[in-house]
């Protein structure tokens, strides 16, 4: 069977498996296993072993359940409603101000989980209903914390990240430090679209919350000082890993001994939220390894068939320039977004486009950010971005699909410009890592 015959057959069975509502993971790893065997008989089996000893005894893979257990802490401590309240303290009356918290807030949640869905989840929890009834606009109120909540994978510390930086042999420190300034310019130029657009149309949003003012200067004291410790832990995560104090999986131990210790100190420390915050990390880490494994089981089989020679074979019959091949792939990541979640994005894409953007004379850190920055766009993207459905999930009753689709049209097409202006300037991307790390 040619490859091209192969990936058709591999491509149908995942569309047929997952219509079907098969798990993610058995779905990818069966799938390929059963083609592997019509093909290639049982030797297709000997990749299992290699694939589970790179798979669950990676050193950097042990990151990602740090990370979560960190991020848990620090949302059932209740230590990440305190970042909302300093950040609605901090902005004031301003038209719009619980908007921008919002954009604020779900970026430091989105850096404490690392997860698209998680980020989403716990912001919505917390600023969508204060939002609605405080008279913001519906499509303003649920774009925000999508926008927020999507850039979970592109600031640090990022599981995405870490897998692609795992499945490609990069650093993860040169990732982290390389998706820091394309984060602050998709956050400031979201933070700047609130605030125009409310400025144009004042009945999208309120002058102000008035909250602030209603507090002791206490309370205000306190409000700031833990929103402060929770930003610092975060700094402490990242600056370990860029001083080289610390690896990425080291630095997630020092995350969540930190988000212990501030739980306790702040008086919100319980045995139950310690056990439930384990529970939950352990549920998420099982799902998320068997979709590993099983990716990675279908990312080892497509390559050992020649995928690579065929996508290159491809582009060059195609006679794009290099960035139109980096383009092309980008519109496929895109699509892939649709059906399938960011982690199985990077374990199919990543081992596979990588080595053709190399090749093409980019950087591998470079063509990651692209990567991240496509992914957050996809898998927010109507009418089947997963993402979607986790804001629905957590919406109140009277929201409708049509609300989320429409509230994020804006908001994606400011992430897109972000896309294409870090592909048109890739210094926007390298310039930091190469003056910090060399």
């Amino acid at each position: 069977m040619s490859i091209e015959m192969l990936t058709a057959v591999l491509l149908v069975c995942l569309l047929v498996a997952f219509a079907f509502g098969a798990p993610v993971g058995l779905g990818l790893g069966g799938i390929a296993m059963a083609v592997g065997y019509l093909t290639w008989g049982e030797g297709i089996f000997n990749i299992i072993p290699s694939t589970i000893d790179s798979t669950y005894f990676s050193f950097i893979l042990l990151a990602i359940p740090l990370y979560i257990y960190m991020g848990q802490l620090l949302t059932r401590s209740g230590i990440g409603d305190a970042m909302f309240n300093a950040s609605q303290l901090i902005i004031g009356r301003v038209r719009g101000s619980l908007a921008i918290s919002v954009i604020g807030v779900c970026s430091m949640i989105g850096a404490m989980v690392g997860i698209i869905g998680a980020g989403i989840m716990t912001s919505g929890s917390i600023a969508l209903k204060p939002m609605l009834e405080r008279g913001y606009d519906r499509r303003l109120a649920l774009g925000v914390i999508m926008a927020g909540g999507g850039l979970g994978i592109l600031i640090p510390p990022s599981v995405p990240m870490i897998m692609f930086a795992s499945a490609t042999q990069n650093s993860v420190g040169r990732m982290f430090i390389a998706a820091l300034v394309p984060a602050a310019i998709s956050i400031v130029c979201l933070a700047l679209y609130v605030i125009i657009s409310c400025r144009l149309n004042p009945e999208r949003a309120p002058l102000g919350t008035g909250d602030e003012m209603k507090m002791t200067p206490k309370q205000k004291v306190l409000t700031l000082r833990d929103g402060l410790f929770s930003v610092l832990l975060i700094f402490a995560v990242l600056g370990s890993i860029i001083s080289g104090i610390a690896t990425p999986t080291e630095s997630g131990a020092i995350g969540v001994i930190g988000a212990i210790i501030l739980a306790i100190l702040f008086k919100r420390f319980k045995l139950s939220m310690f056990r439930h915050a384990g529970f939950e990390t352990a549920i998420l880490i099982s799902v998320a390894m068997w979709i590993i494994f099983g990716a990675t089981l279908f990312s080892n089989f497509h390559l050992l068939m020649g995928v690579q020679d065929m996508v290159a074979s491809f582009t060059q019959d195609l006679g794009l320039p290099p960035l139109g091949v980096i383009i092309m792939m980008q519109l496929i990541m895109i699509l892939l977004g649709f059906i399938i979640d960011e982690f199985i994005i990077v374990l199919m894409c990543a081992p596979l486009f990588t080595p053709i953007a190399v090749s093409l004379g980019y950087d591998p850190i470079w063509f990651g950010i692209l990567m991240i920055l496509n992914i957050e766009i996809a898998v927010q993207t109507p009418p089947y971005g997963f993402a979607l459905f986790y804001l629905k999930g957590i919406a109140p009753p009277g929201v409708t699909m049509s609300d989320i689709y429409r509230s994020v049209l804006p908001f994606i097409g400011i992430k897109l410009a972000v896309l294409i202006l870090c592909m048109l300037v890739p210094e926007l991307v390298l310039w930091l890592p190469n003056k910090i790390m060399g």
